[in-house]
């Protein structure tokens, strides 16, 4: 697989921002949200951290969750670094 280095898009960037700045979003969808802002500068080259990638799939799979908090949330899971397998 090649080295790859993901950043989060113009689009996700925004929501997650809008996500950040509303009073009324949960701390799961913030986490998530900060956490896909904090990867928009490629030059920073993070990942998502395991905490976060938790918080960002009940975000995803939660039906009162908005828009705006799934995008963010689905862009900082696609940044999610991968765990390596440890072969037997």
């Amino acid at each position: 697989m090649a080295n790859e280095k993901k950043q989060t898009s113009k689009k996700a960037a925004s929501a997650a921002s809008k996500v950040l700045r509303d009073g009324r979003t949960s701390n799961d969808s913030k986490s998530a949200g900060g956490s896909a802002l904090s990867q928009a500068d490629k030059k920073l080259n993070k990942t998502t951290g395991g905490k976060a990638a938790e918080k960002a799939s009940k975000v995803l799979q939660s039906d009162d969750t908005g828009e705006k908090s799934k995008k963010a949330a689905a862009s900082a899971l696609t940044q999610k670094k991968a765990n390596k397998k440890l072969e037997p």
